[in-house]
């Protein structure tokens, strides 16, 4: 990611300045370029105005580039606002009931810190009836929107279990003082939506082969509205009643 130079007190800035993007021709298709405008506030977070995301990068590479681009942009406050994608693959030998999430890269990430970056790290969590089972971390790395890892999460699920879980990963905001907090989520398995379980079914079709995608990132609230906590509260007392507590999380 790159970032501009503040303009002070206007409402029409003229930036003229230019960022370059190491981008293979063969990625471009998949690619999209995204435009974040802050309000500058050198106390506190900086608020977004508003975005823009510029798909289809690949008609304009046949371009000269001379030509201006002008797009609407929308408000910081959409419900589609761009948190970044997230690129691991998975592999399961089904013999040795592992699975092995291999988390590559991260691209575009929203910007946590003041700073306009992030410390991203990778939280992966094995998920069975909404309920927690394990979770996995990846190395943290320093302010950055587009961290590299090549780190290996590995979970023993025996293969008659593979149907029955799920895997929300999410990348998250380390800080040193306060709450690490979500930039953003993404989930596979099969009862996944569209992505998650196109890459799980991959997976499971192709054993002890690493399957790579690529993952858009969403909201938390998107993936992980109804995972609960379990708590059983047993008393010794005669014929006092065994309590089961669940809280969402």
């Amino acid at each position: 990611s790159c970032v501009s130079q503040v303009h002070r007190k206007t409402l029409n800035p003229v930036f003229n300045e230019t960022f370059q993007f190491g981008v293979p021709l063969n990625e471009l298709h998949s690619r999209k370029l995204h435009f974040s405008v802050y309000d500058f506030d050198r106390f506190s977070r900086h608020d977004l105005i508003g975005q823009v995301v510029v798909d289809n990068l690949l008609e304009f590479s046949e371009g000269s580039g001379d030509k201006p681009i002008w797009r609407d942009i929308v408000e910081g406050t959409a419900e589609k606002a761009d948190l970044g994608e997230l690129n691991f693959s998975l592999c399961y030998l089904p013999t040795a009931g592992r699975l092995t999430a291999t988390v590559i890269k991260a691209t575009n990430l929203k910007a946590m810190d003041l700073t306009g970056f992030s410390d991203p790290y990778v939280k992966a969590s094995l998920i069975c009836d909404g309920r927690r089972l394990k979770k996995r971390k990846t190395s943290i790395k320093k302010n950055t929107l587009n961290p590299t890892y090549n780190e290996a999460l590995v979970f023993d699920i025996p293969n008659e279990n593979i149907e029955s879980v799920s895997i929300i990963i999410a990348v998250m905001d380390y800080d040193c003082i306060g709450h690490n907090e979500v930039i953003g989520m993404c989930r596979v398995g099969s009862d996944a939506d569209g992505p998650g379980r196109e890459h799980w079914a991959a997976m499971l079709a192709n054993p002890r082969k690493p399957i790579e995608h690529w993952h858009q990132l969403v909201e938390e609230k998107a993936i992980a509205p109804t995972l609960i906590k379990t708590a059983i509260i047993i008393s010794t007392a005669p014929n006092f009643p065994l309590f089961l507590l669940s809280s969402h999380l």
